[in-house]
Order: C-alpha cells, then sequence, then structure tokens
C-alpha cells in the first residue's frame, strides 16, 4: 500500500481543517517545502498536495508553494484543488506533477474525467469524491452534489477512471478512525485503485486498509500531531511508490 502524506495549502502555509471547515483550521506551518523535505528525509517516497484556497475559489491559488515543493527531489506529488478545466490539467502536469486530482468538475461531469484520463493516461489523472452523509460533495466540500458516492465511484470506473480518492468528511481530522466500512464496499469496485483519506489515526487502521486491498492511504494530521510516528511509517512501506 502506497503512503501519501499530506500537506493542504491555504494562504501559503501548511494547515489541517475539521470536516472540511475553513473555520476550524489549524497552521502547522508557514513554510510547507520545508515540512516536503522533512517527509522527504523521512522516508516518504509520494505527497498528497491540496490547494485548499483553489479548491474554494475554482481555480489554483497557491501555485508558487506547489511549484517549490515540486523541486524538493525524490517525491511523486500529486495535487488536487481548483483544477476544473482541461488547461489546468495541462499546466500541472508540465510543472512535474506526477498525479492531478479532479474534484468538483469530475463530480458534475465524469465524462471530463474519463476525457482527461484519455489523453493524459489513467495514472495520470485521479477523482478526488469526498462524501458527506453519503453524497458526493463539491466547491471545497462546501456543497453536496446530490449523488451517491459510491455509484458515483462505480460510474467512474465504468468511464475508464482507475484512481478514485475517497474522503469521508465526517471523519477527517478528528483523529477518531477512518470509514473502514467504505472502504470495505470501494475495494469490491472492479477496475478501481481506491486511495483512503479522511481519519486515519493508526498503524493498525493501515494494516487493515492493506488486508482489504486499498491501494494507497493519505495521512495528514496523525502525522503532524504525533499520533503516528513518521520514521516508522515510512519504513513500514519503504517498498510501495505511486
Amino acid at each position: 500500500m502506497r503512503i501519501f502524506p499530506a500537506i493542504d495549502l491555504r494562504n501559503g502555509k501548511a494547515v489541517r481543517l475539521v470536516q472540511g471547515d475553513y473555520d476550524q483550521m489549524t497552521v502547522y506551518g508557514d513554510d510547507p517545502a520545508g515540512i516536503a523535505r522533512s517527509f522527504r528525509e523521512k522516508g516518504a517516497k509520494n505527497l498528497h498536495l491540496v490547494d485548499l484556497d483553489g479548491a474554494k475559489s475554482g481555480a489554483p491559488v497557491n501555485k508558487p508553494v506547489i511549484e517549490a515543493i515540486l523541486r524538493v527531489s525524490g517525491l511523486f506529488v500529486q495535487v488536487g484543488g481548483g483544477i476544473r478545466t482541461r488547461e489546468r490539467v495541462e499546466e500541472f502536469l508540465s510543472l512535474g506533477v506526477g498525479r492531478v486530482i479532479l474534484g468538483t468538475a469530475a463530480v458534475e461531469n465524469p465524462k471530463f474525467a474519463a476525457e482527461m484520463v484519455k489523453l493524459y493516461g489513467p495514472d495520470a489523472v485521479a477523482v478526488g469524491v469526498d462524501a458527506k452523509n453519503g453524497l458526493a460533495a463539491t466547491s471545497g466540500w462546501l456543497q453536496t452534489s446530490g449523488r451517491d458516492s459510491f455509484e458515483l465511484c462505480r460510474h467512474l470506473a465504468d468511464l475508464g477512471v482507475q484512481y478514485v480518492i475517497y474522503t469521508d468528511i465526517s471523519k477527517d481530522g478528528l483523529l477518531s478512525g477512518t470509514n473502514l466500512e467504505a472502504y470495505a464496499k470501494l475495494s469490491e469496485i472492479q477496475g478501481l485503485r481506491i486511495i483512503a483519506s479522511g481519519g486515519i489515526a493508526s498503524l493498525e487502521e493501515l494494516s487493515k486498509l492493506s488486508r482489504m486491498g486499498v491501494y494507497g492511504a493519505i495521512v495528514g494530521k496523525a502525522l503532524y500531531t504525533g499520533h503516528i510516528d513518521p520514521g516508522e511509517l515510512f519504513a513500514r512501506y519503504e517498498e510501495e511508490t505511486a
């Protein structure tokens, strides 16, 4: 299983939200590139970046910070937040991003995600499905689409999308444990590589996800608070790269 330490960006800083609430934000550093470098030095091979300002506004805002992070060598970086057009997809891939994450654009128009997969390859494009009470959320988690999140994942698989980052918003940022039942259900969808996100708080949980066959896991707040030791985490999954 691949491990993706997470850096969420707002106003150029590394932050974490609670359940996607922009008013419940903790700042963990004003040097996100330095945090990325620290993860790499401790053994990370992958990185998950989200431009929270971009997710909210509909266009990337923290591009200079993302560019600085991309200059940290040795990391496969996937990026999401405000990437809603072909031009944006191409722009970020040309910067050296390993995989772009489509959120709102893919939820509102799954065929757009399928087109991007055909244009740039299945490994270069992921869809972020963020679930709120079982429904897919959009616009930086501020709105609910009305689409059942599991049905959406099945539809994306049928369209040829291979990578889905699934987040249960109710779990995110609470360190209360992730939604293991949801990932067990998602792991049954043929053709999807599921990346789990939201609430992961222990190595035991990660072992359970790995046994389910989940492709990857995003670990955020647990790394910043010391609930999970980064050296131990990356050593355990050191052979796994995106």
